[in-house]
C-alpha cells in the first residue's frame, strides 16, 4: 500500500491517458465483432466463416502498420516536452507519409492474399466471399492507417479523447451502414455480405477524414500546425520512424500471429475444441485490449520523461504503468479463476463439451493473464524509450520458438489437447515478460540523457 501511495500522482496520470486510449482501441476490435455479428444473424453460417476468416487475415496484415505507427505518439511526446514545435510537426507529417507507403505495402499483400486465398483450403463458396470481402477491406487500409498517424499526434500530445470520441461514433456508423446495406434499407441498395465490407470502408473513410478534420481546425494543435512548418523536409524524421516502427510492428504481428496459428493448431484437435478456444480467447482478447491501452500511455509517459532528460521520470513512469497493469490483470485473473463456469455460460449453454473445455481453458487463462499484462506494458515502456529492436528479438523468440512449438509438443505427443496449446501460451507470455521488463530496467541504468539533448528522436540499439 505504501508503494501505491507513493507513486499515486503517476497512477492517477496513467489512468488518466489509458482509459481513452483504452475504449478508442476498443471501438477498432469491435468493428470486426459488429460485422460478425450482422453478418451472422442476417445471412447465416456460410458468409460469417468467410467473412470472419477475411477480418482475421486483413487483421493480420494491418497489425505491423498499426503496430508501427504507435512508436510516433512517444516521438511527439519526447519533441513536447523539449517544447520543439517544429519537431512535433515533422513528425505529423512524417508519420502520414508513412502510412501512406504501409497502406500501399500492405494492402497491396492483402489483396495478393485475397486473390491466392484457395491456399487456404476452404470451400469454394467460402474462398469467393471471403476473397471478395477482403478486397474491399484491404483498400479500408489507408484511411485506417491515416486515421492511426493522426491520432499518434493527438495521444503524444495528451489529447486521447478526439481518437475515442470518433472511434465510438464510427462504430455507430459502422452498425448503420452494415443493417442497411446487407438487407438493402430504403434507398441503399441490398449488397449482401459485400455490404458489410463496405460498412468497414465507410465508417473507416470517416475516421480518417474526422480526425484530420479535427486537427487541423482545432486550436489545440495550431500551434504545430504552422504556415513555416509546411516547408521543412520530412525525410529524417520517415527514416527515423520506419527504423522503430517497422520492428515495433514485427513485434506486434508476431503476438497476433502467435495467436492467430493457435486457432489453426486447436482446429487441429476438432470442432469442439475450436469452438470453447474462440470463447476463451474472446475473453482473454478483452483484457489484452485493456492492458494495451495502459501500455500506449507508458509509452507517452516514458518519452515525455526521456525528453525532458529525467531518469526519476522515466522510472517513475514505468513503474506507474507496471503497478497499474498489474492491479487489473490480478482483478482480471480472479475472475477468471473463480467464476470460469459463468463467464463460460454467456457465451453457450446447451453443449456440455464446449461447456468443459471453454471453463478449464478460462482457467489458464487466468493465469497468463498477468504475463499478458506485464509483457505488454514492458513493450510499451521500451517503445518510450526508442528501444525496439531488442524486444522484436525477444517476442520472436518467445513466440514462436518457444510458444507455439511447445504448443504443438504438448497438445499432440503428450496429449493434453486444448490445455497443452494454451499452456505453451502461458510460457511464451511468461517468457516475453520477464525479458522485456528486465531489459526495460536495465536500460533505465544504461540510457544516456546527454546522447537525448543532442538526438531527441535518435533510435536505440
Amino acid at each position: 500500500m505504501s508503494l501505491i501511495r507513493t507513486y499515486r500522482p503517476e497512477l492517477t496520470d496513467t489512468f488518466r491517458l489509458s482509459v481513452p486510449i483504452i475504449i478508442a482501441q476498443l471501438g477498432v476490435v469491435l468493428m470486426g465483432v459488429t460485422d460478425n455479428l450482422f453478418v451472422g444473424r442476417l445471412l447465416g453460417a456460410v458468409p460469417l466463416g468467410a467473412a470472419g476468416l477475411a477480418n482475421s487475415l486483413s487483421f493480420l496484415m494491418s497489425s505491423i502498420g498499426v503496430g508501427g505507427l504507435s512508436v510516433v505518439a512517444a516521438l511527439v511526446s519526447k519533441a513536447h516536452s523539449q517544447q520543439d514545435a517544429a519537431a512535433i510537426n515533422r513528425l505529423f507529417r512524417g508519420g502520414l507519409r508513412v502510412s501512406l507507403l504501409f497502406s500501399v505495402l500492405f494492402g497491396g499483400f492483402s489483396v495478393l492474399l485475397a486473390f491466392n486465398f484457395s491456399l487456404f483450403g476452404q470451400t469454394a463458396e467460402i474462398t469467393k466471399l471471403a476473397r471478395d470481402f477482403m478486397l474491399i477491406v484491404s483498400v479500408s487500409l489507408l484511411p485506417l492507417l491515416v486515421f492511426v498517424a493522426t491520432r499518434q499526434l493527438a495521444d503524444g500530445l495528451r489529447y486521447p479523447r478526439v481518437a475515442m470520441a470518433i472511434t465510438m461514433s464510427a462504430l455507430a456508423l459502422n452498425a448503420f451502414f452494415n443493417y442497411v446495406l446487407i438487407k438493402g434499407v430504403g434507398p441503399f441498395p441490398e449488397l449482401g455480405l459485400m455490404g458489410s465490407a463496405m460498412a468497414t470502408l465507410l465508417s473507416r473513410l470517416f475516421m480518417a477524414v474526422a480526425m484530420l478534420a479535427y486537427v487541423y481546425r482545432s486550436a489545440r494543435f495550431k500551434p504545430y500546425l504552422q504556415q513555416a512548418f509546411r516547408a521543412l523536409p520530412t525525410t529524417e524524421e520517415v527514416k527515423i520512424i520506419l527504423k522503430l516502427g517497422v520492428p515495433g510492428g514485427l513485434t506486434f504481428f508476431f503476438e497476433v500471429a502467435t495467436f492467430s496459428l493457435a486457432v489453426v493448431i486447436v482446429g487441429w484437435l476438432g470442432e469442439d475444441q475450436l469452438a470453447a478456444h474462440q470463447i476463451a480467447i474472446n475473453m482473454a482478447s478483452v483484457t489484452y485490449m485493456m492492458a494495451t491501452g495502459i501500455s500506449s500511455a507508458a509509452a507517452i509517459r516514458v518519452g515525455a520523461a526521456v525528453g525532458s532528460g529525467s531518469r526519476e521520470g522515466v522510472f517513475r513512469a514505468g513503474v506507474s504503468a507496471f503497478l497499474l497493469a498489474v492491479s487489473f490483470m490480478s482483478l482480471a485473473a480472479v475472475l477468471f479463476l473463480t467464476a470460469n463456469d459463468w463467464l463460460v455460460s454467456l457465451y453457450i449453454r446447451d453443449n456440455p463439451a464446449v461447456i468443459r473445455i471453454a471453463a478449464s481453458l478460462v482457467i489458464v487463462g487466468g493465469f497468463f493473464q498477468l504475463s499478458d499484462g506485464v509483457q505488454t506494458v514492458a513493450l510499451g515502456c521500451l517503445r518510450g524509450l526508442s528501444d525496439v529492436n531488442v524486444p522484436t528479438i525477444i517476442t520472436l523468440f518467445s513466440y514462436w520458438v518457444v510458444a507455439l512449438p511447445l504448443s504443438y509438443v504438448l497438445a499432440f505427443p503428450f496429449r493434453m489437447d486444448a490445455i497443452g496449446v494454451w499452456i505453451g501460451l502461458l510460457m511464451g507470455l511468461s517468457i516475453a515478460a520477464v525479458l522485456l521488463t528486465v531489459r526495460f530496467f536495465r536500460r533505465i541504468h544504461r540510457f544516456d540523457l546527454k546522447r537525448v539533448d543532442r538526438q531527441p528522436t535518435s533510435v536505440s540499439h
